[in-house]
């Protein structure tokens, strides 16, 4: 007869052994007690006696009082929990379970190990118990996500000596003095500003884009994203809390093709516009780009998507659209208020984009302030619901627009100001770039008298207008239901 589930043994992962040989090395070893008292805690031991024994152990290592037999007896004592561990013959059996404590690492592994497979087994049980009370499913996978992450932030290494470090950045130097274009970061090519950011975006940075509504923040990331996923083959994830993917997709379409949107709009496109499309989608089609669209999006759900992409893809660059859209992660408790919710939040992404090691471009709102000054140039303080948000931030750039605040003819229209206001290793300053609201577009000024000099000047991109002749599909035609926009982000 088969096996039925409920009849499967199952013990409970400890060892009994493992744990009285840790409590020994540190009774007979001064050197390695601090080591084991920093790593390990009580709930880490499974025997009860075992978890009173090391907390009266850590308590005397945190008064820096030696641990031995007699300081551990007369804690234990103080304390009135000597009998509860088995009385003075029990403390003496300790010290002779191990000769040497020169084998502590591999009790400390398998105590933490153990103490992780019970961790997990709780959690499942708790995850059961929510799923039969019939809880929200959404908040029973927030819970699973953040425990697993807290289990997974609290088991990183701890402190390791700077030659590590050292060493690794003196390959670097030696890469970059041989060849400058050896280590560099993903760049957005936007030439001065890649110049400024030391060779463009640089994993486990967080880079806030920040301006008013409408000032064009979510098409310069689109394009900086869109430049790295079709011009350097990066694996690029967006995360759209505000747009649905097929509104980004007509943006991003449009934008690469070089086509007027509302023209696409109206119906009034030429033969070449629909070339320009056609070739557009299929460099787009071809790309590593993804793209989520849901609205409730925390952080825990972000970084389950991010950990899956790279896993399975690779991942080079994260945008998020925007910040202030952001749910934070249901812990349990009531948040203080929004602002401290939104420092929770950019926390937690700073937290992500090192663990990835990819650069997170995250997008936020401008408070009203910037409207009420006669300066109209946006600055840190104006950050919405700030809280912790220039204090994560590795980058933060603002987009100063100065068409929306005067008509003055001496100012060229469409030049836009990006603002790199702090940049934490490197300078900061500012690029302007050219920006067609039509196409959705910011393009190079290199060889404008109004641009950020550069060693050279760089080509300004060509008009797709000017595209050369290609042979074009009978399905594509200004009359045609091509479904140009619909399957690009499928």
């Amino acid at each position: 007869m088969a096996t039925t589930y409920a009849q499967i043994a199952r013990k409970t992962p400890y060892s009994i052994e493992a744990e009285q040989s840790i409590l020994g090395c540190i009774l007979i070893s001064s050197t390695v007690a601090d080591e084991l008292c920093a790593k390990l805690s009580e709930e880490d031991f499974y025997s009860q006696g075992h978890k009173t024994i090391f907390s009266a152990m850590k308590s005397l290592n945190l008064k820096n009082q030696p641990i031995d037999y007699v300081t551990l007896v007369s804690e234990l004592e103080r304390n009135q929990k000597l009998n509860e561990v088995g009385g003075i013959n029990y403390i003496t059996s300790l010290t002779n379970v191990v000769p040497t404590a020169a084998n502590y690492e591999h009790y400390q592994d398998i105590v933490l190990e153990d103490s992780k497979l019970r961790r997990l087994i709780e959690m499942g049980e708790k995850i059961a118990e929510l799923g039969y009370k019939s809880e929200d499913s959404r908040s029973i996978v927030e819970f699973t996500e953040k425990a697993l992450t807290d289990m997974v932030t609290a088991s990183k290494t701890g402190l390791v000596h700077i030659a590590e470090a050292v060493g690794t950045v003196d390959k670097k130097f030696e890469s970059i003095a041989k060849d400058p274009e050896a280590v560099t970061g993903l760049k957005t090519d936007f030439y001065a500003l890649d110049n400024l950011l030391n060779g463009g975006l640089h994993g486990g940075d967080l880079i806030l884009v920040a301006a008013r509504p409408g000032v064009g923040k979510t098409t310069l990331s689109m394009n900086m994203i869109t430049n790295c996923a079709l011009n350097h083959n990066a694996v690029c994830a967006v995360f759209s809390l505000e747009m649905p993917k097929e509104q980004l997709a007509q943006r991003t379409l449009c934008s690469v093709a070089c086509v007027d949107m509302s023209s696409a709009l109206k119906g009034e496109l030429s033969s070449e516009d629909w070339t320009a499309l056609w070739q557009a989608k299929k460099r787009i089609v071809d790309s590593k780009l993804y793209v989520d669209d849901s609205s409730l999006t925390n952080t825990a759900t972000i970084r389950s998507e991010c950990l899956k992409l790279q896993r399975t893809k690779g991942l080079d660059v994260v945008m998020i659209d925007y910040v202030q859209l952001m749910n934070s992660v249901n812990t349990g408790k009531n948040q203080e208020n929004r602002q401290q919710e939104v420092s929770n939040i950019t926390r937690s992404l700073k937290i992500l984009a090192k663990e990835l090691n990819v650069p997170i471009v995250l997008l936020s709102q401008l408070s009203r302030a910037v409207e009420g000054r006669s300066d109209h140039r946006p600055m840190l303080s104006d950050l919405r619901e700030s809280g912790a948000i220039e204090q994560d931030a590795d980058i933060v750039m603002f987009i100063y627009n100065p068409d929306m605040y005067t008509a003055d003819t001496a100012i060229k229209p469409g030049i836009v100001d990006l603002i790199v206001a702090k940049h934490r290793n490197g300078s900061t300053g500012t690029v302007k770039l050219k920006f067609n609201k039509e196409t959705s577009t910011f393009t190079n000024l290199s060889s404008d008298a109004d641009a950020q000099s550069l060693e050279k000047t760089m080509p300004v991109r060509k008009p797709q207008s000017k595209m050369e002749s290609v042979e074009v599909p009978d399905e594509i035609s200004p009359m045609a239901d091509s479904g140009l926009i619909d399957d690009i982000f499928k």
